[in-house]
């Protein structure tokens, strides 16, 4: 019932997460902070904040692709562990740049710690960490709610994260302004869940869900004129 009403929202989904819930499964055990097994080439892409939005990849890069997460959203981790591997590649090359557009939405119906992920997210580019960390959050996404505390035990993962201005930074939301920035970016698309990856402005990988499946979306991708 909640994947097909998280469909409705949707509109063009077979799975995703709408303002009724984070959906998805396989959330690791309370306390357990993961890391992604291809964080030694996320840590290579360089990242920076263009507005509300954060962008991954060459800035001269050809082509962009949106992508569109809440950091609570289960069905957001499935796609970062498996359709989302699929653009990785094409970023490596300098072929495409990925402009992440951070919703939060999921904090409506309760404390879901969204926009204290967010902020945190916000945080780890100023490092120069964004995509490894981000990786590792989506990885690391709780039963209940993300906490300053589990957000910096995630952060200890990533080797030259953590400090002072990062601390700092998620112990006082210093960017929660940015942070309601970014949710209104995302509803500005039009779309009303996640996950969801915009090709020229088009969801891609939603409607057939490919985009929760590394080989089927990096097809889909190809079709759409990305790495093929």
């Amino acid at each position: 019932m909640a994947a097909a009403a998280a469909a409705a929202l949707l509109g063009t989904a077979v799975a995703g997460c709408g303002a009724g819930g984070a959906g998805g499964d396989g959330a690791p055990a309370a306390g357990v902070v993961r890391t992604s097994p291809i964080a030694d080439r996320l840590a290579k892409l360089p990242a920076a904040v263009d507005g509300a939005k954060v962008v991954v990849g060459r800035a001269d890069a050809p082509r962009t692709v949106q992508v569109l997460v809440d950091p609570r959203c289960g069905y957001c981790a499935k796609f970062e562990a498996t359709g989302g591997e699929a653009l990785l590649e094409p970023v490596e090359g300098g072929e495409v740049r990925i402009e992440y557009l951070l919703a939060s939405f999921l904090d409506r119906d309760g404390a879901s710690g969204s926009v204290k992920a967010v902020n945190a997210l916000r945080a780890s580019v100023d490092a120069g960490k964004f995509a490894e960390y981000q990786a590792a959050v989506f990885a690391s996404q709780p039963e209940g709610a993300f906490t300053d505390e589990l957000l910096l035990r995630v952060a200890d993962r990533v080797p030259g994260l953590r400090g002072p201005a990062f601390d700092r930074a998620v112990e006082r939301g210093s960017y929660a302004g940015w942070v309601g920035e970014a949710e209104k970016a995302f509803e500005a698309t039009g779309m009303r869940g996640t996950p969801a990856v915009l090709v020229d402005g088009k969801p891609v990988g939603t409607k057939d869900g490919s985009m929760f499946d590394a080989a089927a979306f990096a097809r889909t991708l190809g079709a759409a004129g990305i790495g093929a």
